[in-house]
This record gives C-alpha cells, sequence and structure tokens, in this order.
C-alpha cells in the first residue's frame, strides 16, 4: 500500500504514480480524442450541421444521463471502499487479537517449550492467512521449528487454527492452566477462524458481473455520444473536453475495481504482509 503525505498537493498533481489512472487510460483517451476529432470534423466541415439541426439537442439528454450515471459510480465506489475497509478492520482484528492471546499466554504459562511453540504458531497463523488470500503458495519454511503435519493440499489457515486449539487444549488437559483460564482464552481463539472467514468472504464475494458489466457500458455509450451534442458549442475543443471527462468517469470505474478485493498484490491493496510480520514481532515481544 502507498504511503503519503496527504497535505502534499503538488505531488498528487504533478506526478504520476506507476498504478495512477491516467497511465492505464492513457491508449484509451488518445482513441477516444481521435474518435471525437472526427466527428467533430464531420459535423463541421463535412455535413456542415447547422445550429438549428436536432443534434444539438442530444447534449441535454446528457445532462440528464450524466446525473444518474454520477450517482451510479458513487454507489460503486462507496461499496468498494466498504469492502476495503471491512478488510482492514478483519485483519486489525486479526493484530488485537493476536496481541491478547501472547498477553494471556505470557502471564499463563511457565514452561518454556509452551511458550515457544505459541511464540511461533501465532505469527504463523498471520503470515499463512496472507498467503492464502493472495493465493501464493506457502512456503514450507513456515513450519519450521514446529511440531505441526501440515497437508498443503488443505486449508492451511483452519490447519493452524485446529492446532492452535489443541494445544490450548492439552494445556488445560494437563493441569498447566485452569478452567477459567481456558475460558479466557476462548474468544481469542475463536477469533482466527472469525478473522479468516470475514476476509474470505469478501474475496470470494465479487460485485456482481452484470452490475459491473452494465456500468462499464454506460460509461462506454455516454463517453461515445457526447461529441455529436457538444461540438454545436465547443468545436473542436471538444476533443479535450470528451477526453477529460472519460478520464473522470473511467479512472472512478478502475479505482473501484482495485479496491473491492484488498488482499491481492496491487498497489493500493491492504499491506497484509507488513501486518502479519508486526504481529510476528509484537507476538515474540510478548512470549
Amino acid at each position: 500500500m502507498i504511503q503519503y503525505n496527504p497535505k502534499d498537493w503538488l505531488t498528487f498533481i504533478f506526478r504520476f504514480h506507476e498504478s495512477d489512472t491516467f497511465r492505464q487510460l492513457m491508449p484509451m483517451m488518445l482513441l477516444i480524442g481521435a474518435y471525437a476529432g472526427g466527428v467533430a470534423y464531420l459535423e463541421i466541415e463535412y455535413w456542415k450541421l447547422a445550429d438549428s439541426s436536432h443534434v444539438k439537442n442530444l447534449s441535454l439528454i446528457h445532462t440528464t444521463v450524466g446525473f444518474v450515471l454520477s450517482l451510479l459510480l458513487a454507489y460503486r465506489t462507496n461499496t468498494a471502499y466498504d469492502r476495503w475497509w471491512e478488510g482492514r478492520k478483519a485483519w486489525g482484528s486479526l493484530v488485537n487479537n493476536s496481541r491478547n492471546l501472547a498477553i494471556k499466554l505470557s502471564a499463563y504459562l511457565g514452561d518454556d517449550h509452551d511458550r515457544d511453540f505459541f511464540r511461533k504458531i501465532i505469527p504463523t497463523y498471520a503470515t499463512v492467512l496472507s498467503q492464502h488470500l493472495m493465493n501464493a503458495e506457502v512456503s514450507k519454511m513456515l513450519f519450521e521449528g514446529l511440531d505441526l503435519d501440515i497437508d498443503h493440499h488443505e486449508h492451511h489457515p483452519n490447519q493452524i487454527a485446529k492446532r492452535i486449539f489443541q494445544q490450548a487444549n492439552l494445556l488445560y488437559t494437563s493441569g498447566k492452566i485452569s478452567g477459567d483460564q481456558f475460558f479466557i482464552l476462548h474468544d481469542e481463539l475463536k477469533a482466527f477462524t472469525e478473522v479468516c472467514g470475514v476476509c474470505e468472504r469478501i474475496k470470494n464475494t465479487p460485485i456482481p458481473y452484470s452490475y459491473s458489466a452494465f456500468i462499464k457500458k454506460f460509461i462506454f455509450f455516454y463517453v461515445m455520444t457526447l461529441p455529436f451534442g457538444f461540438v454545436f458549442s465547443l468545436g473542436y475543443y471538444v476533443i479535450p473536453v470528451v477526453v477529460f471527462i472519460f478520464y473522470v468517469l473511467a479512472s472512478l470505474e478502475l479505482i473501484a475495481e482495485e479496491i473491492e478485493d484488498p488482499f491481492g498484490t496491487d498497489t493500493n491493496d491492504l499491506p497484509t504482509p507488513k501486518m502479519a510480520a508486526n504481529i510476528k514481532k509484537h507476538v515474540e515481544e510478548l512470549l
């Protein structure tokens, strides 16, 4: 995820980051500019349409339809950001629960072997979940130093969560912690799987295809018909105006596409590997 100073306006305006929508849309902007220029030439030089032509009234339709399009794009962007923020809250919950579990275990456990096991396995869950959400191959090196029988063809986070719960239950059955202490640990133990479920729900449930496809078609046909009506009032200046309108509308859709799945490798996705590394650092300090 990009780290930036929100007060640095000049950087935002004059710097084009590699993930900036301007770079992604540049080929389409050039094509649309050429298209708008062609329409302007036909209406002004070839067909020589008069100001009384009914084609001029197309701009009235764009004014009405543009309002509807702006509402759709606002809803689209808000929905995508809600998914991004829900993913961030889920990982914030994972960070807090990992810390709380480590704090309680540090107070309950006196055996160095038990402390060492939880010191390794709690951060391992966060790292495995991060790679699981990015569809990355889970390295066997993550499990070095842990007595784990991991099946790499099955759900990795569930296997780690299961092993954490089994070890906590073993502490109770062996008398190393009391029933009340085991009950206190239960909320943090349950939270691991709940966080995984929230993240998988976000990742595996994209915006409905029909809705996303409709917005793209709406933007395309809206922009393609803009030059016909605005040529009468703008002349050849319709070229930069249409290109700019396309840039604004298409950028909103591209941004929504990128942030609706916050667990990928895009620039604006959540830095889950970094958060997993912070969990490892904090748990090692506590245990």
